[in-house]
C-alpha cells in the first residue's frame, strides 16, 4: 500500500469523523422548543410535521428515525471508524484496510441518506461534505489494495454455499421490504403511503438500486474468486451488522415518540434484518479468521 495515498486517506477519514460528529450530535441533541403541526402536502394529504430541532420540517414519522440513526452513528459507527483508523495507522495490514473499507461504507450509506433524504436544513453543506468525503474515502481505500492479494489471501477458506444463500436472502429481503409499497402505490394511482413531505424515499433507491444488486453481483464475483467479490462481501456483511443495530434503535425512538407501528411492518422491516444481522456477524467472523496471517 502506498504511504502517500495512506496519508491522504487517513486525512479524509479525520474529516469524516468531524463531519459525522457534527451531523449526528446536532440531529440528536439540538432542540428549539418547537411543536408538531399539520401540513397539507403536494398530494393533498394532511401530514404531521415534527416541528422541533434540526428535523423541524421533516415528518413526525421520519424525524424519530433520523434521530435514531444519529444515535447509532454517534455512539456506534464513529467509535468503530476511529478504531478502524487507529488500527490501519498502527499496522499496515490488508485485514485492517479491509475493515476500514467496510466501516467507510457505513458512512457512505448514512451520508447519502441524509444528503438526499432529509428536508433541507442548516447542516445541508455539512451533509454534502460528509457525503463527498465518505464516497471518495471509500473509493481511495478500495483502490489502495491489490484485488489479487485479497483473493489469494482468502481463497477457498470461506463457507461458500452458506454465504451464497445469505447474500441471496439479503438481496431478496430488500425487495420484499420495499417493493410492495411501490407496487401498491402504482396500482392505486396514489403516492407512496409514507411519502409525506418528501418527493421520494432514498432508502428504496439505495436498498433496491444499490445494495440488493450488489448482493447478487457479489455472488458472481465470489464464484470467480475475484478479489473485488471479497471486498464487496466485507462491505455487505458490515452494513448488514450495522443495520441490525440501527433498526431496533430507530424503532425505540419511534415508540418513544408515540408512533404506532403495524406488526407486519415491524416483522418485514425490522425483525427480518435483525436476524440477517446475526448471520452477517457469524460470516464476518469467518472472514476475519481468514485474514489472521495478513
Amino acid at each position: 500500500m502506498n504511504k502517500n495515498i495512506d496519508k491522504v486517506l487517513h486525512g479524509v477519514i479525520l474529516f469524516i469523523v468531524a463531519f459525522g460528529i457534527v451531523t449526528s450530535a446536532t440531529g440528536l441533541f439540538y432542540t428549539n422548543g418547537g411543536a408538531a403541526y399539520n401540513f397539507l402536502n403536494q398530494y393533498g394529504d394532511t401530514v404531521k410535521v415534527y416541528g422541533n430541532g434540526l428535523y423541524a420540517h421533516d415528518s413526525y414519522f421520519m424525524a424519530p428515525i433520523f434521530r435514531g440513526t444519529d444515535f447509532t452513528i454517534l455512539f456506534f459507527a464513529i467509535p468503530t471508524l476511529i478504531i478502524a483508523l487507529v488500527r490501519d495507522v498502527q499496522k499496515n495490514k490488508l485485514k485492517n484496510r479491509l475493515f476500514l473499507i467496510s466501516v467507510l461504507s457505513i458512512f457512505t450509506y448514512y451520508s447519502a441518506s441524509i444528503a438526499f433524504g432529509v428536508t433541507y436544513n442548516v447542516l445541508h453543506l455539512i451533509y454534502i461534505a460528509l457525503f463527498s468525503t465518505s464516497l471518495f474515502g471509500l473509493i481511495i481505500s478500495i483502490s489502495s489494495i491489490s484485488k489479487e492479494q485479497v483473493a489469494k489471501s482468502i481463497g477457498n477458506k470461506l463457507p461458500s454455499k452458506g454465504i451464497y444463500v445469505f447474500l441471496t436472502l439479503v438481496g431478496a429481503s430488500l425487495f420484499v421490504a420495499w417493493l410492495p409499497d411501490i407496487i401498491s402505490s402504482l396500482v392505486s394511482g396514489h403516492s407512496l403511503q409514507l411519502i409525506e413531505v418528501y418527493t421520494t424515499q432514498i432508502t428504496y433507491v439505495l436498498d433496491m438500486g444499490v445494495l440488493a444488486p450488489s448482493s447478487f453481483i457479489c455472488i458472481l464475483l465470489l464464484k470467480r474468486q475475484d478479489g473485488m467479490g471479497y471486498i464487496l462481501l466485507d462491505i455487505l456483511l458490515t452494513l448488514c451488522c450495522f443495520v441490525g443495530i440501527l433498526l431496533p434503535i430507530q424503532t425505540v425512538f419511534q415508540v418513544l415518540a408515540s408512533i404506532s407501528l403495524p406488526i407486519g411492518a415491524v416483522i418485514t422491516k425490522v425483525v427480518t434484518f435483525v436476524v440477517l444481522a446475526f448471520f452477517a456477524l457469524y460470516y464476518n467472523s469467518k472472514v476475519l479468521k481468514s485474514h489472521t496471517e495478513l
